[in-house]
């Protein structure tokens, strides 16, 4: 009776467990068959939060940078003026290209090049003769003409006291960092006929031709044994251009005068390196030979 007793109990049990196994394995069917349809809204949610993160991140970014520079504008700059170089290299004909383009625009219609032909110009710069005629050349003129200006030297010494002086041995005379500095140190001074005066170049008579470019500054100056000491510049209204795409814009105008200066001195470098290549190689051979010669005697 017991055993039998047993035996019942077992079976019941048995059945429960298998029920009890049965609701577990469909709870764990119907959970996988549903967890793509609601972990999809939650990929979404997560994305869209992501980017939301990411816009108020760039947005802090910029609000940043914006005061950085700001701060940077009323602090002011410049008190190293005269530390500043081009660093300019003639060898690069994109920039050569540039700055040629730039003289035409605002420097062409004051200076003259007379030692430089729009022809040789195109040559060394790689310019086609459809972009020498739409962008370089004035109307009526010639590829063989020199590059001259159209200003009059009885207008301009109206206007500015003397004639703009040609700009074709400018570099060479100067240099290319006096040049650099004196595009970049104009100011500011309504005591100037022009409104403008310039750092490297005090009592200039020229113009702040690039002012709508690089903006307008002011020059803060400091008392120092009772003399004006130039302190920092002060940028008053913004230009067309960044500070750095304008300090790129005068280094390739720089870089254009500086090869007007000696058009031929990429070749004449790459020449000379080769011609010491050359002589010290001969001055080798020279030195074999004569150790052939006199083996027998030493």
């Amino acid at each position: 009776m017991l055993r039998g007793k047993s035996v019942t109990h077992a079976l019941l049990y048995s059945g429960l467990a298998a029920l009890l196994l049965a609701g577990s394995a469909q709870a764990a069917d119907s959970t996988a068959a549903s967890a793509p349809e609601s972990s999809a809204p939650a990929g979404q949610d997560g994305v869209q939060s992501a980017m939301a993160l990411a816009a108020k991140v760039a947005q802090e970014q910029a609000a940043d940078k914006k005061k950085r520079d700001e701060d940077e504008r009323l602090r002011g700059f410049g008190a190293d003026w005269e530390s500043w170089h081009p660093d300019n290299s003639v060898a690069d004909v994109a920039s050569l290209q540039r700055g040629a383009r730039d003289f035409a625009g605002y420097c062409r219609g004051c200076h003259s090049l007379k030692y430089m032909r729009y022809s040789r110009l195109a040559t060394d710069l790689q310019i086609t003769p459809a972009q020498l005629q739409q962008y370089l050349l004035p109307a009526g003129a010639k590829p063989s003409d020199y590059v001259s200006s159209p200003m009059p030297a009885s207008d301009a010494t109206t206007w500015f006291g003397k004639p703009p002086p040609d700009l074709s041995l400018i570099a060479r005379e100067r240099g290319t960092d006096y040049l650099f500095r004196f595009l970049t140190t104009f100011y500011v001074d309504p005591s100037r006929t022009t409104g403008a005066n310039n750092l490297e170049l005090a009592s200039v008579a020229m113009p702040d031709v690039l002012s709508t470019l690089e903006g307008v500054k002011v020059a803060v100056f400091r008392t120092e044994d009772k003399q004006q000491v130039f302190d920092h510049f002060v940028q008053v209204a913004p230009g067309s251009l960044s500070r750095d795409d304008y300090l790129a814009t005068v280094r390739d105008l720089v870089n254009f005068l500086d090869y007007v200066g000696e058009p031929a001195q990429v070749a004449r470098r790459s020449l000379g390196v080769k011609v010491v290549l050359f002589l010290l190689a001969f001055t080798a051979l020279t030195y074999l030979l004569k150790r052939e010669y006199w083996k027998n005697i030493h």
